[in-house]
């Protein structure tokens, strides 16, 4: 069985194409899927049966696991099944019966308009309140009790940082100003392509378009696309690349338009830590880089934009994907009639 699994992680990955992560899910997933089916008898492979497969996901629910987990969970047996069926590893497709619970899809938070400038504007306000003292060192938190801006932004260079290093330390308010930079064109492409972190991430700088003002991505399942980005995205741009990046630059930068204080490419997890401190100092709910990919398709709809543009600038591959901002913009037309009309 084990041969079997690395076969399909293979199948994944070099076949189908998919991201090392939803590789590691659906192998996950079918670990535990034959683990249970040895546990009830299954001594091979072409035992798997559907019984077996409903046993799994029933033991699955009463563990607790949520719809939205079942249901990734029953596609990748169903993946699984076929391809093993494919392959004949099985005598019959056994999970092309397997039903999955229809998951519970929540409306996603988004920001404001006003909030969302106000976050943009954060590391400018950063800059502005910094005392440009290199032994300050950073706030990985980017925020204190009191609520006030940080002394130093996140990953800030200087002592020990967000992706561990420390090897501007002494060049002090230049680190500074380049990361704060830095973080405002994280900020303006994120919210102002809508991008996901991980493509924001690995951006290069031959990927930019000045002259368009346009970003080539590479997304989900290596599709590419231009996504364009503007105005203030193109000044944080233009202060990142003549006064920020030179800063951060080192041997291990090779083409990578966001660095961190290492040198190196932008980590993700950086990333995520880097919006969630301005959002937490600027007084914001909670905010997430996929929150700000959020608010931007629902700002581009209540703007006018139309449903089939937005999934070509957040490269869904399915139009579905993209229908659930329509069901926010009418929520939030809800809320706004129930707080504000006389007979709502």
């Amino acid at each position: 069985m084990r041969e079997a699994v690395d076969d399909f992680a293979d199948h994944l990955a070099r076949v189908r194409n998919r991201s090392a992560h939803t590789v590691r899910a659906y192998v996950t997933d079918l670990v535990s899927l034959l683990d249970h089916a040895v546990r009830m008898g299954c001594a091979d492979l072409s035992e798997l049966d559907l019984t077996a497969l409903r046993s799994w996901l029933a033991k699955q629910r009463t563990m607790g696991a949520a719809r939205t987990s079942l249901a990734r969970r029953a596609a990748s047996a169903r993946a699984f099944s076929a391809w093993a069926h494919r392959a004949g590893l099985l005598p019959t497709d056994v999970a092309a019966a397997l039903a999955s619970p229809r998951a519970h899809r929540e409306l996603p938070t988004v920001l404001r308009a006003d909030q969302a400038a106000a976050l943009m504007d954060a590391p400018r306000r950063a800059e502005e309140r910094a005392p440009g003292d290199a032994d300050s060192g950073p706030n990985e938190a980017a925020g204190t009790d009191s609520g006030r801006q940080p002394r130093t932004p996140p990953d800030s260079g200087t002592g020990h940082t967000p992706d561990g290093g420390a090897e501007h330390a002494s060049d002090g308010p230049a680190v500074e100003e380049a990361v704060l930079l830095r973080d405002r064109l994280l900020l303006e492409l994120l919210y102002g392509t809508g991008v996901r972190v991980s493509e924001a991430c690995g951006l290069d700088l031959t990927d930019v378009d000045h002259a368009r003002r346009v970003v080539r991505v590479l997304g989900k399942g290596g599709r590419e696309r231009a996504v364009p980005y503007g105005v203030p995205a193109q000044r944080a741009l233009d202060g990142w690349l003549g006064r920020g990046r030179p800063a951060l630059a080192g041997p291990g930068s090779g083409s990578a338009l966001l660095l961190g204080a290492r040198g190196g490419r932008l980590n993700p997890t950086t990333a995520r830590r880097i919006v969630a401190g301005y959002a937490e100092a600027a007084g914001l709910p909670r905010t997430t880089p996929h929150g700000l990919r959020h608010s931007a398709a629902t700002h581009l709809l209540e703007g006018g934009a139309d449903l089939r543009a937005v999934q070509e600038l957040l490269g869904h591959s399915s139009l579905a994907s993209t229908q659930i901002y329509t069901h926010v913009s009418v929520e939030r037309l809800r809320t706004a009639y129930r707080q504000a009309h006389p007979r709502a």
